[in-house]
């Protein structure tokens, strides 16, 4: 797909300057850009390596001489991340699915939306309802009585169970499972491990017995312009369903408990893990390999660190890191503190050796 400098720069709303109909076919790092490429030099340290590569047009750092530096064109941004998202939205084609293949195996009481587009072998089942502009890749599975919103995008092998609601413009990647059975069992007498949780430790006298399945009567409840990523898995509520608010991120892996209720706009980054009946507020984000125990409360706006792992509530606002969560600054001085304990320790065996002579003298 080619476009001109004149419409990239239209779609990112920012200033361009030179032969505004130079066309560009791709984008590319400067030092390997090649003479129709449009070279991304968004910070000045990119600029030796405009000299390297090929580019005829990039996109520059404010203040930067584009004449001098041998070009065509160049568009200007003044929040290049930003401006990214714009410009890889405008050259990404998406998966090529053109209108409803023959192996797709669509019940004769599911509805399909205008202009929808499903892959091979994909499965719908009864009474499911597909928004208009769908695009659904090979290999998908859409369980009864299920119902997705207007422009979702599924990618090949996601699983959509029975039930879930789902707003639009959702985009699920490669292997995303919504909808699975909640991980919920119980034993007929109390169990050792809820012993231990109410004793914080005793589990007490031991009988052997099985574990019985809770079975999910509930489903998941998405909002509109949510995104999942590749294999991540949200369970299906106990009695009410999951939910996941409007807006918000969830990246590879990501797995949310039965019950669970994510917020508006929040971001979960790889791997994090969101135990059962767990209520996240709007806008928490949480980095990769984060945990949160179950039955707790984490407020709006709260950022937890990497590998962090919450077992208590969060108020709103808070910065948290660590295991167990903490105040991200207390967390530092704990860092310091751990690395000062080998010179401390030192320290601590000499003064005991001088306490022990001068006892000794006495």
């Amino acid at each position: 797909m080619v476009h001109t400098i004149a419409e990239i720069a239209e779609a990112l709303g920012a200033q361009a300057f030179g032969k505004l109909d130079f066309e560009i076919s791709g984008v590319s790092e400067p030092a390997s850009a090649t003479a129709s490429d449009l070279a991304l030099a968004m910070d000045q340290k990119y600029e030796e390596g405009l000299g390297q590569g090929a580019a005829q047009a990039a996109i520059l750092w404010q203040g930067a001489d584009w004449e001098a530096l041998g070009l065509k064109a160049a568009i200007f941004v003044p929040r290049p991340r930003y401006a990214m998202s714009g410009l890889t939205s405008l050259l990404d084609p998406g998966p090529q699915i053109d209108g409803i293949h023959c192996t797709a195996v669509i019940d004769p009481s599911a509805s399909v939306g205008a202009n929808a587009a499903i892959g091979p072998f994909v499965v719908i089942g009864a009474g499911a309802k597909i928004g208009a502009n769908a695009r659904i890749s090979s290999h998908c599975s859409i369980e009864e009585g299920a119902n997705i919103g207007d422009n979702a995008l599924l990618r090949a092998g996601v699983r959509i169970g029975a039930r879930v609601q789902i707003g639009d413009d959702f985009i699920a990647n490669h292997g995303a499972v919504v909808g699975a059975d909640g991980f919920s069992f119980v034993t007929p007498e109390k169990s050792g491990v809820e012993k231990a949780r109410e004793s914080l430790g005793d589990q007490g006298e031991t009988n052997a017995q099985s574990w019985t399945r809770i079975h999910s009567l509930g489903a998941v409840s998405i909002g509109d312009n949510v995104e999942i990523g590749a294999n991540v898995t949200i369970d299906r509520g106990t009695i009410r369903n999951t939910a996941i608010g409007s807006g918000s991120k969830l990246d590879n892996q990501v797995h949310i408990g039965h019950n669970v209720q994510v917020g508006e706009d929040c971001l979960l980054c790889g791997q994090v893990g969101i135990a059962g009946s767990t209520r996240i507020g709007n806008r928490v984000v949480m980095g990769g390999q984060c945990g949160a125990s179950d039955n707790i409360f984490i407020g709006d706006d709260v950022v937890a660190g990497g590998a962090t792992k919450v077992f208590t509530n969060v108020p709103a606002g808070r910065v948290i890191l660590g295991s167990p969560a903490v105040k991200m600054e207390s967390q530092m001085e704990i860092q310091k503190a751990m690395r000062r304990l080998p010179r401390l320790m030192t320290q601590f065996r000499e003064l005991q050796k001088t306490v022990s002579n001068l006892v000794q003298k006495d």
